[in-house]
C-alpha cells in the first residue's frame, strides 16, 4: 500500500485530525511571529486605552482649573494648571481677559499664537484699542469699516469712500456702510 491509498481510506474524522497536525506544524513553524502579532495588538490597544485615559484626565483637570478661574480670575495655580493641561483653552482665556481689561501688551503677545483664530482676533483687538488700521482675516469688513472711519476723522473722505466700497453689500455692515457713504456724499 502506498501513501495515496492510505490517504483515500482516511475517514472524515481522520482528515480533521490530519488538518490539526498541519495546523500544529504551521504553528510550530511560525510561533514567534504569531505571538509577536498578538503581543503587538495587545500593546497597541492597551496603549491607546492608557493614552485616552490620560488625555481625558488632563482635560478634566483643565476644566476644573477653568471653572476656578471663572470665579477667581487671579488664581495663579489654576492659571498654571490650565496652561499645562490645555494650552488652547489657556490662550482663549488669556485673550478674553486681555480684551476685557483692554491690555494691549497681552493682546500683542497673543498675536504670535500658533492658533490662527486667537492670533488674528488678538491682533485685531489690539489694533482697535490702539486705533490703528489692521489687516484681519476674521474681521476683514470690520477692519475696512474702522479704516474708513479713521480716514473720515483724519479728513480723507476719498480714502474713506474707497474703503467703504470694498465692503460687500450682503455684509451685516452694509446698512451702516450705506449710511456712512450717504453722509460722505452729503458732506461734499
Amino acid at each position: 500500500m502506498d501513501i495515496a491509498d492510505v490517504k483515500k481510506k482516511l475517514s472524515s474524522d481522520e482528515k480533521v485530525l490530519e488538518n490539526v497536525f498541519k495546523l500544529e506544524t504551521l504553528y510550530k513553524k511560525h510561533k514567534l511571529k504569531i505571538w509577536g502579532v498578538v503581543v503587538a495588538l495587545i500593546l497597541f490597544f492597551g496603549g491607546q486605552s492608557v493614552m485616552t485615559t490620560m488625555h481625558e484626565s488632563k482635560l478634566a483637570t483643565a476644566n476644573e482649573a477653568f471653572l476656578t478661574l471663572q470665579s477667581k480670575s487671579d488664581d495663579a495655580n489654576a492659571l498654571k494648571v490650565l496652561k499645562e493641561n490645555n494650552p488652547a483653552l489657556f490662550e482663549l482665556y488669556t485673550y478674553a481677559q486681555a480684551s476685557k481689561k483692554q491690555d494691549i501688551k497681552a493682546l500683542e503677545s497673543l498675536a504670535g499664537s500658533k492658533n490662527e483664530v486667537i492670533a488674528d482676533a488678538s491682533k485685531y483687538t489690539a489694533a482697535v484699542l490702539s486705533k490703528k488700521p489692521v489687516d484681519s482675516k476674521l474681521y476683514k469688513e470690520l477692519s475696512l469699516f474702522q479704516e474708513a472711519y479713521m480716514a473720515i476723522v483724519a479728513g480723507d473722505k476719498k480714502s474713506a469712500k474707497e474703503k467703504l466700497e470694498l465692503i460687500d453689500e450682503r455684509s451685516p455692515l452694509a446698512v451702516i456702510t450705506g449710511f456712512l457713504k450717504h453722509s460722505l456724499i452729503k458732506a461734499n
